[in-house]
Order: structure tokens, then sequence, then C-alpha cells
């Protein structure tokens, strides 16, 4: 499997709650941290600043909240509804071991992102459970 994080933690826990698996394996500890923003969080950041910014300094956009891998694959668990345990591959690569923007500039104009990391993950899982059976059906 090929993909990003959270696509590749939707799609290994759906379908191991579809065939009764028992665990998943996470690559590296689960240890690095790493720092969401749902796209409709983005979407709107960039609005904001169209209106409110025309400063040269590059903004960051994010929401300054950083969760381990491990916590994700929690999170994502209980979104899917996969009751199994997880087998860390821990001779897979971990990565970086932070990736945290400084979004302090953004905070000072007034934005923040409005959705927290399991309504995010609830909106995706939704949209994945049901494009997948949209795509099956044609």
């Amino acid at each position: 499997m090929s993909s990003h994080v959270i696509p590749a933690l939707i799609a290994k826990m759906h379908h191991a709650k579809q065939s009764n698996l028992e665990n998943v394996e996470l690559w590296g500890s689960g240890k690095p941290k790493r720092e969401f923003l749902h796209v409709d969080d983005l979407a709107d950041a960039l609005v904001f600043l169209l209106q409110q910014y025309s400063d040269e300094m590059h903004v960051n956009i994010g929401t300054g909240e950083e969760v381990s891998i491990g916590e994700l694959a929690d999170t994502v668990r209980a979104v899917v509804g996969f009751h199994g345990s997880f087998k860390y591959a821990v001779d897979k690569p971990d990565g970086m071991p932070r990736k945290l923007l400084d979004v302090s500039r953004l905070g000072r104009l007034g934005w923040r992102a409005s959705r927290s990391l399991r309504e995010g993950l609830e909106d995706t899982y939704a949209w994945y459970v049901d494009h997948r059976e949209r795509d099956a059906r044609l």
C-alpha cells in the first residue's frame, strides 16, 4: 500500500474490520508526532487570509497541535470501529520524529482550525465508505 498516513490507516483498518482480522501492522514505533489539518479548514484559512492579510511574510496554516502516530492510529481505530490490536513493525522507518508548524502568526490574525482531529477523521471515513460503496456499484 502506498499512501499518506491517514488514508493508509483508514484503508488498513476498514479492511481489517471487514475481514475480522485480529490486528493491523503499523510501520515504525508509533512515536513520531505529526500535525493534521482537515481540507475544509485549509480552505477556510485561505479565504480568511485572502480577506485579511496582504503582507509579504509567509503564513503557516495548521492546527498547532500534534499527535503521535500511535495516538492517531487509536483514534482511527475508534472511528472505523476496528476492535483488533496493532503490531508495530519497528524494523520499518519512523521518519522525522516531529513535524509541527508554527501557526502563531495566523493565530494572531484571529484564525483557528474549527475541526478536531476526531471530527475530521469521522468526515473522512464517512467519505471513504460512501465512495468505496459507490465505486463498487459502478
